[in-house]
């Protein structure tokens, strides 16, 4: 009985230490997610390939050493900003072609619509740069950069509706609980700052309807915690419970964290659950962030004339200007991946008047962005990407007028934008006269997230986890890279 009692005592132990690690708020989890160690700051010696054979990150040359994801939560209108239809003037209000829609599913908001009036864009549009690229009145400090872009007009998805929307782009499937693209780069490459996270999240709002963002979009999955994204907070302390309460001196700190290392240690012998390595190592990184993260942060010594390139709002901390700013001093630090969410963009209805506040948000800090780590010598291996869960739909949702209309949801067809790290300016893909369908090149989330890792040094197919007796990847069963997009 007395082995029996402690057999079933030892589980509750495992028990209890799996829970508290895997739920513990704060520097224990989700606020600090990445090794420090020496030992453990590089990438994994190998990680399992689908043929379970053990692959080596990268696997060949890479292009780029770091990733900028500048993600427009909720949207944005292709129409209005990239995929110019000058025709759709003479169709204005018009019914759209049964021909081009196809009895493509809708979402709830437009399916009981007794009409679908086409919308023309009411902003003027005009060709830049050596391709000749159409772009918005909206957007005229992206248009001074627009050599530097390669503009994907045909990309597309599944989900119609946003959080599996969301969740598609940021972990590859729209089923929640998959690591996100951020954790699997720190997975498979580890981080390259001792001081700093492998994988941060800046989060920031416009003025428009902002569908919510779930920590899951930036979380781990089934991969160590340690690969999660650590979140930045817009206000207040970047990183909260990073600094030391009142009374408590940086070597009583110090001395306290040891001490806590060695009991982790012990339990960790004794129960064998990862996690708790994992937590030492968040708590060491936690005190080398409290050296790092002011100095970080601390934009005051920045020269005006770099403030000036992101625009007014570089000075409000927790606006998409600061944050593009904060995302390049990031990249200087040579943080892996760097996740830049801008919520607003969700135009059902009075589009003209929020796109253009989005515009403003968010069109000087993306080009300014460019500029800056093309000054540095950093945009040649800093990739940078742009771009929503899907598009916008040609038809109006409610009421047309003269200068006011709504779009639905699209996800047959919409536009992002890649730069540097091994990009090759250009337009890939076409859609058809009513930007409703793909013509030519069409490159889907599986495409895109392949090409990413593919500019990364990374064969998609072989950066895979073991998890419930399968082998998952961030392209999951599909994925080609997109040729045309790769200098």
């Amino acid at each position: 009985m007395k082995d029996i009692h402690s057999l079933l005592s030892l589980r509750d132990v495992m028990n209890r230490r799996t829970f508290l690690t895997r739920s513990a708020a704060g520097i224990g989890s989700a606020a600090l997610a990445s090794m420090l160690s020496e030992s453990l700051l590089a990438a994994p010696q190998s990680a399992a390939s689908g043929a379970g054979v053990r692959a080596t990150f990268p696997n060949f040359a890479a292009k780029a050493k770091r990733i900028i994801f500048l993600f427009q939560s909720g949207a944005p209108s292709q129409l209005d900003m990239f995929d110019y239809k000058p025709h759709l003037v003479d169709q204005r209000g018009k019914d759209l072609p049964a021909s081009i829609r196809m009895g493509q599913r809708l979402t709830g908001m437009t399916s009981g619509q007794a009409t679908f009036p086409v919308a023309p864009t009411i902003f003027k549009f005009a060709q830049y740069g050596q391709h000749r690229a159409w772009v918005s009145e909206l957007l005229p400090h992206t248009a001074k950069v627009v050599d530097d872009l390669c503009i994907i007009k045909s990309m597309h998805t599944e989900a119609i509706n946003h959080d599996p929307a969301v969740t598609f782009m940021q972990t590859g499937s729209q089923i929640a609980g998959r690591p996100s693209i951020g954790s699997w780069f720190a997975y498979g490459l580890g981080s390259q700052n001792k001081d700093l996270p492998a994988y941060v999240v800046l989060i920031s709002r416009g003025k428009g309807n902002a569908q919510p963002l779930a920590d899951r979009d930036w979380a781990s999955g089934f991969l160590s915690t340690k690969y999660a994204g650590v979140k930045f907070e817009a206000s207040g302390e970047p990183v909260r419970y990073l600094a030391d309460p009142a009374g408590v001196a940086r070597s009583d700190r110090r001395q306290m964290l040891d001490e806590l290392a060695q009991l982790n240690q012990l339990h960790q012998g004794v129960v064998g659950d990862p996690e708790i390595a994992t937590r030492i190592a968040q708590y060491e990184l936690a005190f080398r962030m409290q050296a790092s993260v002011p100095e970080l942060t601390d934009v005051s010594k920045e020269p005006k004339e770099v403030l000036d390139l992101y625009g007014p709002d570089v000075h409000k901390p927790g606006t998409f200007a600061s944050n593009c700013l904060l995302a390049r001093r990031l990249a200087e630090r040579d943080v892996r991946f760097v996740q830049v969410f801008h919520m607003g963009w969700d135009q059902h209805g009075n589009l003209p008047k929020d796109i253009r506040g989005q515009c403003m948000d968010t069109d000087q800090p993306s080009a300014g962005l460019l500029t800056d780590l093309k000054q540095r010598g950093l945009l040649d291996d800093t990739l940078v990407v742009w771009g929503g869960e899907f598009g916008r739909t040609v038809y109006s949702q409610g009421t047309l007028t003269a200068d006011n209309y709504g779009r639905d949801h699209h996800p047959r067809c919409f536009t992002m934008w890649m730069a540097g790290g091994g990009v090759k300016p250009g337009i890939i893909g076409e859609t058809d006269d009513y930007s409703y369908n793909i013509t030519q090149d069409p490159v889907h989330i599986n495409d895109l997230h392949a090409t990413i890792l593919h500019l990364m040094g990374i064969e998609h197919t072989k950066l895979t986890y073991r998890f419930q007796g399968r082998y998952f990847r961030l392209t999951d069963v599909a994925g080609t890279p997109v040729q045309a997009a790769i200098a």
